[in-house]
């Protein structure tokens, strides 16, 4: 490895790092203040798009970087228990997800959720991520995708990335808050390969919550 291949994994670590210190204050802060939480979540994205090496937004872009979210809605937030997926599981047989670049990722899909969103309920699948150290996937399609969002969809849980809002595992649940939904490093520039949205995860409804793009 060259040495600036090896700067660059060293900024990628610390991106991580505060990405999970991040998550680790919004779990804290959400459990009084979802509201409150969601703004130190957006203030801290925006400043590390804006000025961290490892930002997925392109070099010339960055200074005059602006995040753009809808306003917090507090019925978007719910502890919802993770139920069986509708197609059973395989023994050793992975899922390959859609993906914006060459690389395959191996998935299996663990279980799903119903969103009792205001307008209708919404059922998504849960994914365990097979590389990196493992990790739960929760990606999303909706009516604003191609629209005010990325075409390929938003995330709502990457916790392999440590975008983790917490859950409770005696109980079986997870903390899902779409105010808290966001891009993929690929929304922001094509050199980035990420794993994408299943047509399965697909919410006919318009999620406006979370990050925007315009």
């Amino acid at each position: 490895m060259d040495e600036g291949a090896a700067t660059d994994r060293v900024w990628l670590a610390d991106w991580r790092r505060r990405v999970a210190a991040l998550y680790v204050e919004v779990r804290t802060v959400a459990a009084s203040d979802p509201a409150a939480a969601w703004d130190r979540w957006r203030a801290e994205r925006e400043a590390l798009y804006r000025g961290h090496p490892q930002s997925p937004v392109p070099d010339g872009e960055r200074d005059a970087f602006v995040g753009r979210h809808w306003p917090y809605d507090d019925r978007l937030r719910w502890t919802l228990p993770v139920g069986a997926a509708d197609a059973p599981a395989i023994d050793g047989l992975a899922l390959a997800l859609p993906n914006s670049g060459q690389d395959t990722l191996a998935f299996d899909r663990v279980g799903r959720v119903e969103l009792p969103h205001p307008d209708g309920t919404a059922s998504l699948d849960v994914f365990w991520m097979r590389g990196y150290a493992g990790g739960l996937f929760l990606p999303f399609l909706d009516a604003t995708s191609g629209n005010e969002t990325y075409g390929a969809g938003r995330y709502l849980l990457d916790t392999a990335k440590g975008a983790d809002l917490g859950g409770d595992p005696e109980a079986g649940t997870l903390v899902l808050d779409l105010n808290f939904a966001y891009h993929p490093s690929c929304a922001f520039d094509a050199k980035w390969a990420c794993p994408l949205a299943p047509p399965g995860n697909r919410i006919a409804m318009r999620i406006e919550a979370g990050e925007r793009l315009r």
